[in-house]
């Protein structure tokens, strides 16, 4: 470890203990009862209210990676980047009443996951497992990326290496992570959303003030943006970006930001910090407040421009021997701010992955314990047994999570997150459809699951990326000329071969399609649609009742 930055590394460990002891006081901060219990552990109760869950769902969906990937992406390829504002801006109305509906039928019925929802919906486990394992799978990549943004904050204080000593300092501060959710729940990561939020606006509003002033000004910020865009990669040979859209990256855009909208509440993490609000008024005015995060998230990607007009140059992988863009924001901050705000920044993006990362694992051991070992391995655990198994199983995650930085690639698991988008993106029929009609046929869902699932993957995994040499997962970026089925490429020979389209959205209007066409396969065929467990005044649930004890078997 060389050229320690010794002002900004005391900053951050003090503000870092700061939540540490939060973390573990939460344990005993709003607590109702054992937290030996699901709902309790796993769901902070189902009690939090407006400000608390506004807090914790900002903390949830605007995580560490969302502040250091979007500039950096935006750095990199100039508009492209700004996608997460769109998609940010339109999830909310588009989720406000699903959101709704299934805080209502999992308030009734004692739901603590969306795949509780589609057994009880359809009496299918199978289709109920295909859920869970999809959920835990793609949050994983999600864990894995919030280390990436620490990992960056780490490395640009002067904290490197390799191997197990390299990774030291992560290593500690997710044991510390794990410690205090395995005690406190869905209360410790609740809590830490105050101090970590307070953190980030106080930078941002700091940082869109007086840089810009620093570097000549908006105007000057844009001009120099666009001329070094403009320049030819040397990997590619053509402009690395622009400031604006141009005709091949135009569907892209668009279809990024529509699928990264309806797949961010279908994330089991999303679901949970739902599913922990006290009522339906709760969810209501947290979906018109919610934009304010994405008013933060613009000025954010902002600072990605800011950093060109800085001549900031993102370090070099010591493992791949090429450029790490997550540590343009990180070094922006260091080489234009005084070393203990610098600290100060450091230690918010340092939080703000420990929030996220901590809801995430919560998420994915609620589904582990309720879907697969409750349902599988032991029908008749008790509240407590359940309770056990989630606290083990999210330590279970947190260590998968933290070999994928340690033995593979970084710039992989950043791949992995598009292959996350793609996964939870197929869940959308059987979760979110399936709340206003059941119409699909449970052997449809499944068979539209297993297509969409199956060729999206395909589809990633031909994508090459010329800047970094990889043949396979290259990007999210599917030129329709490649676009293929079963070998034939209808876009061959058009106009649009040099378009390029998310796949993710691809994969989902193939797996609707066949859902639909084995749904009325199976209705001609009179094959058993499976029990509905849920009925009409459960999508109503009154938000008073104070009943909450979950439902045993499903």
């Amino acid at each position: 470890m060389n050229h320690i930055q010794w002002v900004e590394l005391s900053i951050f460990i003090v503000l870092f203990a700061l939540v540490t002891v939060l973390g573990f006081v939460a344990s005993r901060w709003k607590a109702g009862g054992s937290l030996d219990h699901l709902d309790e552990w796993g769901l902070g109760g189902r009690k939090f209210g407006s400000w608390i869950t506004w807090f914790l769902l900002g903390g949830d969906l605007y995580t560490a990676y969302t502040f250091v990937a979007v500039p950096a992406l935006v750095f990199s390829a100039g508009a492209l980047g700004m996608y997460a504002l769109p998609y940010t801006i339109v999830v909310y109305p588009i989720v406000l009443l699903p959101a709704l509906r299934m805080w209502s039928v999992s308030r009734s019925k004692g739901y603590v996951t969306p795949a509780d929802f589609v057994r009880g919906r359809f009496g299918s486990p199978t289709l109920a497992l295909l859920i869970a394992i999809t959920g835990i799978v793609a949050t994983m990549p999600y864990i894995a990326l919030q280390l990436v943004g620490l990992e960056a904050v780490l490395r640009t204080m002067g904290i490197n290496g390799s191997g197990i000593v390299g990774h030291l300092p992560l290593l500690v501060a997710f044991l510390i992570l794990a410690l205090y959710t395995y005690q406190s729940g869905l209360r410790a990561p609740a809590l830490i959303a105050f101090v970590k939020d307070i953190l980030i606006y106080l930078v941002i509003i700091v940082a869109i003030i007086y840089l810009p002033s620093k570097l000549g000004g908006w105007s000057h910020i844009f001009d120099t943006a666009k001329e070094t865009l403009a320049k030819p990669s040397p990997a590619t040979g053509k402009p690395a970006g622009s400031l604006l859209l141009n005709s091949n990256n135009q569907l892209q855009y668009a279809t990024l930001a529509l699928g990264s909208a309806l797949a961010l509440f279908l994330y089991p993490h999303s679901l949970t910090s739902v599913l922990a609000s006290r009522g339906r008024n709760v969810i209501k005015r947290n979906m018109v407040a919610l934009p304010a995060y994405s008013f933060v998230l613009g000025l954010l990607a902002l600072l990605g421009y800011v950093a060109i007009t800085a001549g900031v140059k993102p370090l070099t992988n010591a493992a791949t021997g090429k450029p790490d863009g997550n540590t343009i924001v990180p070094l922006l901050f260091d080489s234009q701010f005084s070393n203990w705000f610098a600290g100060i920044a450091f230690a918010a993006i340092g939080i703000g992955a420990l929030v996220p990362a901590a809801i995430m694992s919560i998420a994915a051991a609620n589904l582990w314990t309720r879907n697969i070992y409750k349902e599988y391995l032991r029908k008749d655990a008790t509240p407590r047994q359940e309770a056990k198994q989630a606290k083990l199983a999210s330590l279970v995650v947190k260590l998968g999570a933290v070999l994928v930085i340690i033995l593979i690639d970084p710039q992989f698991s950043i791949d992995l997150q598009l292959i996350g988008g793609v996964l939870i993106l197929q869940t959308l029929p059987a979760v979110a459809i399936a709340l206003y009609t059941r119409w699909f046929h449970k052997a449809g869902l499944i068979a539209g699951w297993a297509v969409g699932m199956g060729w999206g993957l395909i589809m990633l995994y031909g994508i090459p990326n010329p800047a970094n040499g990889k043949q396979h997962f290259g990007g999210s970026a599917l030129a329709m000329g490649n676009l293929s089925i079963f070998g034939w490429h209808p876009f061959g020979g058009t106009g649009l071969v040099a378009v390029q389209i998310y796949p993710g959205f691809v994969a989902l209007i193939a797996n609707i399609l066949v859902a639909a066409v084995v749904s009325v396969l199976a209705r001609a065929l009179k094959w058993n649609p499976g029990r509905d467990d849920t009925g009409p005044e459960d999508y109503h649930a009154d938000e008073h009742d104070k009943d909450l004890r979950p439902i045993g078997a499903h």
